[in-house]
C-alpha cells in the first residue's frame, strides 16, 4: 500500500497543516473540501496511520502526523528541485559547470563569478580546479572541464577557442635580506642570472622542457603560488609575482620590488578563457565568463 502514496497526497497533507483546516487547504489547492478530506483519508489508509485528529472543530496533527510532516516536506522539496533541474536541462542549461582556473587569477573575480552563478543558476553545480600552466589546459582538452582560465601558458592548442579576459600586472620581487635587494636602480641581467630564480611549474606534459619568463639558469621550481611567495619572503630566491598577491608584502616591506635590465617597467600577463571548439559554453558557462570579464 505504501507504494501507492502519491506526491499529490503529500502536497495535500502539507497544505492542510499549513492552512490549518481542510477547507482552507481546498481553497489553496483550488479543490472542494470533500476532495481534500478524501485525499487525506486515502493517504492515512495507505500509511496505516492517523495523521489528523478530527474530533475538534479544526483538525490537529497526531503524533504520527507530526513525525511524518518533516519527511513529507523534504520529499516534495526534493521533487521540486528535481523538476526544476530537469526543466533547466531541457532548456539547455548545464547540470554542472566545471572550471579550471589559473592559480594567478584574482580570487576576488572568481568569487564574484561564483556568487553570480549561485544566484542566477542555482541548479547548476559548480566545480572549480585551481591549476597552473598546462594543468589548466589539460582538463579542458580532456573534456573534464567546460572552460579554463589561462595566463602563464601563452600558447593555446588548436582544439581550443580563446577569449581575452584581462591583463594581470606582474612585479619582480625579492626579500629585503636578499643580496639583489641592496642593488640600487636597474639590476643587470648578468647579476640576476647568478641568483636562484623561483619559477612556477606544473605536472602536465604540455610544458615539459619549456620555460616562460625564466632569466636565470639556476632555478627552483614550485607548483604552488603560496609556497613560492613563502620562499621569496624567506630570501631563498627572486621571482615574478602577480602584484595583487604580493601588494600587502610590498606595503609591509617583507618583499621589495626590483627592476631587471631588459624587462619593461610594467609587465602585463594576458589572461584568457578557453574552451573546446566542438563544445561551446552553455548559458551558465557564458554567464560565468561574462562575470570574469568584469
Amino acid at each position: 500500500m505504501l507504494d501507492g502514496v502519491t506526491l499529490d497526497q503529500l502536497r495535500t497533507f502539507i497544505a492542510a497543516v499549513d492552512e490549518g483546516s481542510f477547507s482552507a487547504a481546498g481553497r489553496k489547492l483550488r479543490r472542494a473540501q470533500s476532495v481534500v478530506s478524501q485525499t487525506l483519508a486515502n493517504l492515512e489508509a495507505q500509511l496505516g496511520l492517523k495523521l489528523f485528529d478530527r474530533s475538534a472543530r479544526y483538525p490537529r496533527l497526531t503524533d504520527a502526523g507530526r513525525g511524518l510532516l518533516a519527511d513529507a516536506r523534504t520529499l516534495t522539496d526534493d521533487i521540486d528541485g528535481f523538476k526544476a533541474r530537469a526543466h533547466a536541462m531541457r532548456e539547455g542549461l548545464e547540470p554542472e559547470l566545471s572550471v579550471a582556473m589559473e592559480v594567478m587569477y584574482p580570487m576576488e573575480a572568481l568569487t564574484r563569478a561564483a556568487t553570480h552563478s549561485r544566484r542566477i543558476y542555482p541548479h547548476t553545480a559548480l566545480r572549480i580546479y585551481v591549476e597552473a600552466l598546462g594543468g589548466v589546459i589539460k582538463p579542458v582538452l580532456d573534456r573534464q572541464c567546460s572552460i579554463g582560465v589561462i595566463g602563464s601558458l601563452p600558447e593555446v592548442p588548436n582544439e581550443l577557442q580563446s577569449e581575452t579576459l584581462l591583463n594581470l600586472p606582474f612585479v619582480t620581487v625579492v626579500s629585503p635580506s636578499h643580496p639583489i635587494a641592496k642593488r640600487r636602480g636597474v639590476v643587470p641581467a648578468s647579476m640576476m642570472s647568478k641568483q636562484i630564480q623561483l619559477v612556477l611549474t606544473d605536472r602536465s606534459v604540455l610544458t615539459k622542457g619549456r620555460d616562460f619568463g625564466v632569466l636565470s639558469p639556476v632555478t627552483w621550481r614550485l607548483a604552488d603560488m603560496g609556497a613560492k611567495r613563502a620562499f621569496l619572503k624567506a630570501g631563498l630566491g627572486w621571482g615574478h609575482m602577480p602584484i595583487h598577491m604580493v601588494q600587502a608584502d610590498l606595503d609591509s616591506g617583507t618583499l621589495v620590488r626590483i627592476r631587471v635590465e631588459g624587462m619593461p617597467r610594467q609587465v602585463l600577463m594576458p589572461m584568457r578563457v578557453v574552451y573546446r571548439k566542438d563544445v561551446p559554453p552553455g548559458p551558465a558557462a557564458r554567464a560565468f565568463i561574462a562575470q570574469l570579464k568584469q
